[in-house]
């Protein structure tokens, strides 16, 4: 369904921008008037990361008047295979500071705003208000979750996607006009059912052809052309090329844009998508060890089973000396349980303490009440024990 546009033309364009948006001005459906809307648009990319990269570069490039930029994160090397808008030389800078020199390296005549701080509930309306549009990059789900109910409650579209592996989804929530995100997804999946990206990886081009997606839905609202994704969820396959559509209606028990919600301010988002489990938080109380202790009770020969609960391919990038291979899902499904040694210390680990705690829930309460597992997992052992190893 066609929408009307999203926010009003700018007065004029300049020589400079007619020159550079001459591209745009010869298309019918974009005009002077499309362009003049989009330099007159204040737009909010959530994340300068996977998906915000190609999101930024590309609003910047259209010629988007306004660009705001949440994160408060830092460029690491392991960014760069797919966070395009950084670069080597920027590794340790704030991603937001490095977003914005790139943004200015495109298009001298946008205007960046930086919001170094991370979204949460206590300033997420005094962000989102200040902007006609959001673009949502985020890669967790407590965060998904907090800018759909912002976005709802300020009454605001936002162009959400998400990435996985080789893996793509995007849509465009507008409650006033469709779905929101909660009528897709209720309720969010149980705490370690759904690898984070950090966990599972993803082809690093993925995010361009999604991130291209959103940008392409942003602009199309801006200017009030074409028929915007509202109601629709577009799914891509990149290994097999191709793409599918799903109807997505607007669910009226929505719990905050259905006829009656239950859901009418800002919650704990993380207590709400339980980023661990109160079963692995409950068999982690007193059962943590550091990096130095495993260290310890290497060095001392004490009798251990140490088992990296990872997946085969995190397995062969780095290992913890003496540990073996035992995938989380085989824990899961109860078949590594039978293995399990009577007469060793078991000392579970993952990348950084997640997986191995829902883990140590499993053996907890399978009876192996002495097994307890690594915190930091083998990031917090590369960065304390063993430095010239790689991370990942």
């Amino acid at each position: 369904m066609s929408l009307p546009p999203l926010v009003e033309p700018a007065a004029e364009l300049t020589v400079d921008e007619v020159r550079r948006y001459s591209r745009h001005l010869i298309i019918p459906d974009v005009g002077m008037d499309g362009q003049k809307r989009l330099k007159n648009a204040k737009v909010l990319c959530v994340g300068a990361g996977g998906l915000g990269s190609p999101a930024l570069m590309y609003l910047a490039a259209a010629g988007v008047g306004t660009l705001g930029i949440v994160e408060f994160d830092e460029v690491d090397e392991s960014n760069l295979q797919r966070q395009i808008i950084h670069s080597q030389a920027d590794i340790g800078r704030p991603k937001a500071e490095s977003a914005r020199d790139s943004v200015l390296g495109i298009n001298p005549y946008v205007q960046v705003n930086l919001h170094q701080e991370r979204l949460e509930a206590s300033n997420v309306f005094d962000i989102f208000s200040q902007y006609d549009l959001i673009v949502d990059g985020t890669d967790n789900f407590a965060t998904r979750y907090l800018v759909n109910d912002a976005c709802v409650l300020l009454n605001k579209p936002y162009v959400w996607g998400s990435i996985y592996r080789f893996d793509g989804q995007a849509s465009v929530f507008w409650s006033e006009h469709g779905p929101c995100y909660r009528c897709l997804y209720p309720e969010p999946p149980p705490p370690g059912m759904v690898p984070s990206c950090a966990e599972g990886g993803v082809l690093g081009v993925l995010c361009g052809s999604v991130g291209a997606i959103q940008v392409t839905e942003a602009i199309k609202l801006l200017a009030g052309i074409g028929d915007p994704l509202v109601g629709r969820l577009m799914i891509y396959d990149a290994l097999e090329m191709r793409y599918n559509q799903v109807k997505v209606r607007k669910d009226p028990d929505c719990a905050v844009c259905g006829t009656n919600p239950t859901v009418t301010e800002l919650i704990d988002y993380e207590a709400f998508c339980g980023v661990v489990s109160d079963e692995a938080q409950a068999a982690a109380m007193g059962s943590t060890i550091t990096p130095k202790q495993l260290k310890e009770m290497i060095d001392d020969g004490e009798n251990l089973d140490i088992i990296d609960v990872r997946e085969p391919n995190e397995y062969e990038i780095v290992s913890i000396p003496g540990s073996r291979l035992i995938p989380k899902n085989e824990f899961l499904m109860g078949a590594a349980l039978q293995d399990m040694p009577q007469d060793k210390k078991i000392v579970l680990h993952c990348k950084t303490g997640v997986r191995s705690a829902e883990v140590l829930a499993v053996l907890k309460s399978a009876g192996f009440s002495d097994a307890v597992h690594l915190g930091g997992g083998v990031i917090g052992w590369v960065n304390q024990i063993e430095p010239e190893k790689p991370v990942y």
